[in-house]
């Protein structure tokens, strides 16, 4: 954890600017005492930057306290996307969420989901705000969000992330707001929030044609009536590991590189800038990142769900110009880098909510290079990105959805195998679909690429195999589609339906899918 300076400590009395919001200053267990059992409770928080910190321990406290004495008290749990790990492992330890919605990343609140005792809601980022708005989920009892200061006049200076906090705040019925004074005060006037959007049929075009335009203002508003609570806290967020690129992850972002030279070269993308850059979360991803250090690219953009540590690096060396994201999913490093070149970062990167990051219109219109990780695919292009073995969640479906359907590009990478090499990600048929053919345009693995556009089914499979398999899978994957094509009545997509999920279960059945 992250070493909070004086200077956090000194400024702490300042972040609270308000008069009116500084008399409603309570502890964290005074303010979790407005949360009731069934209260369908939002959060900010977008990959672990922006959680609130004090009143998830104190929550987490006060539902642990009262199921002690054999209540029930569970909630109903939304967020940006994932969040802290200790925000759901200590509402998920205490049995305190009946439902999550719509992503999480935790080993011990995605145990309760798998067996059962948790009902999680998977969906597209871009479609929570809508859903909310519209009462899918009933009404939102009470919104907690972490914001880094309060303006004279009560409007919100937003944190490391915005998420869904905008819609938040406008439909829950009470607000907590946690008042982070750990997190830099320069970070002001970073945030474009956005108060254009509306329900059909009274939507307005998006304006945004360039990563960097900004169309919203830069904080948070809130009716102050509905403020029940504000708690001071100068907990910083906690850092976003990320391993140093291996050597697979290092030949994934090669060969993807290779990719952008070949469409450069091809005249679909501009020799220096691309087109905006997506990526996922993760050491690929990074790679990929770390990699265009390397490509003599210069003026790159990036409209994206997050920024990585490696993004920051790129800005800081000229590559990229502007960056737009709705969280900072930076390391320990990363935060102190950020910090330490605050000024520097303040005008190249824009925090917007996450229903604009991931907005389809500018995705778009933007022409995104979308770049996410997937868990396997089959042999025709379908991804699955979410379920192992087809059954069990690992995380969610995120934002991957929103890019790789209406970018301009769409390319799902990942390591060839897992467990070992008991695992193949290449697969006779996916046991879970999260991302069908139609939205796949490019697959790499540690071995190769494999480029679909234009291919029908039967060469997808081909070159899928022959690019993208692990050498020790091949064969087997061969033997597959050469039955599947002679067999009587093969048709478009041949299959054996007999077999299509013989791998998996072989893998259930001993271990390994050879």
């Amino acid at each position: 954890m992250r070493v909070i300076t004086s200077t956090a400590q000194t400024e702490s009395t300042d972040r609270i600017r308000s008069a009116t919001f500084r008399q409603r200053v309570v502890s964290a267990d005074d303010a979790v005492k407005f949360i009731h059992p069934g209260d369908t409770v939002a959060i900010s928080g977008f990959a672990s930057a922006g959680t609130p910190k004090d009143s998830i321990v104190a929550l987490a406290g006060r539902i642990g306290q009262i199921r002690s004495t054999g209540t029930d008290f569970t909630i109903n749990l939304l967020t940006g996307a994932s969040v802290s790990s200790d925000t759901e492992r200590l509402l998920s330890e205490v049995d305190g969420i009946a439902l999550r919605m719509p992503y999480q990343s935790e080993p011990t609140a995605r145990g309760r989901i798998n067996s059962g005792t948790m009902d999680y809601v998977d969906i597209h980022l871009s479609h929570v705000a809508q859903q909310v708005w519209l009462g899918y989920y009933g009404k939102v009892d009470i919104a907690i969000v972490e914001v880094s200061g309060i303006t004279e006049s009560g409007e919100l200076i937003p944190a490391a992330s915005v998420g869904n906090n905008k819609t938040w705040l406008d439909v829950a019925e009470k607000v907590i707001l946690e008042v982070n004074s750990a997190i830099p005060s320069h970070l002001e006037g970073m945030h474009d929030i956005y108060y254009g959007t509306a329900l059909p049929p009274d939507r307005k075009p998006i304006e945004i044609a360039k990563a960097d335009d900004r169309i919203g203002q830069p904080t948070f508003r809130v009716d102050p009536d509905k403020v029940v609570a504000v708690i001071r806290t100068q907990t910083p967020d906690a850092g976003s590991p990320v391993a140093a690129p291996d050597a697979v992850s290092q030949a994934i972002a090669d060969h993807v590189l290779d990719f952008f030279a070949h469409e450069v070269r091809a005249g679909r993308l501009p020799a220096d800038s691309l087109l905006p850059l997506q990526a996922g979360i993760g050491n690929v991803a990074n790679a990929v990142l770390s990699g265009l250090d390397h490509g003599g690219y210069r003026g790159l953009s990036c409209y994206t769900e997050v920024i990585q540590d490696g993004m920051l690096h790129l800005i800081k060396e000229g590559i990229v110009t502007h960056a737009s994201t709705t969280a900072l999913a930076l390391t320990d490093a990363g935060f102190r880098d950020l910090e330490a070149n605050i000024d520097f970062y303040h005008d190249r990167i824009i925090l917007r909510p996450q229903e604009i990051s991931n907005h389809p219109e500018v995705v778009r219109r933007l022409g995104i290079i979308a770049m996410n990780g997937m868990l396997e695919a089959d042999i025709y292009g379908n991804v699955n990105s979410t379920h192992v073995m087809g059954t069990k969640i690992m995380n969610g479906i995120g934002g991957s959805g929103d890019f790789a359907r209406n970018g301009f590009v769409s390319m799902f990478l990942s390591p060839s195998t897992a467990r070992g090499g008991a695992i193949s990600a290449i697969v006779p048929m996916v046991p879970h679909v999260d991302h069908t053919e139609h939205d796949v345009q490019v697959i790499v693995t540690e071995y190769g690429l494999a480029d679909l556009r234009s291919l029908s089914p039967r060469k997808r499979a081909r070159v899928i195999i022959d690019k993208c398999a692990h050498p020790d899978y091949r064969p087997a994957l061969d033997d597959y589609f050469l039955r599947a094509q002679a067999a009587t009545g093969s048709g478009q997509t041949p299959h054996l339906l007999g077999e299509t999920f013989a791998f998996h279960q072989r893998y259930l059945a001993t271990g390994s899918m050879k």
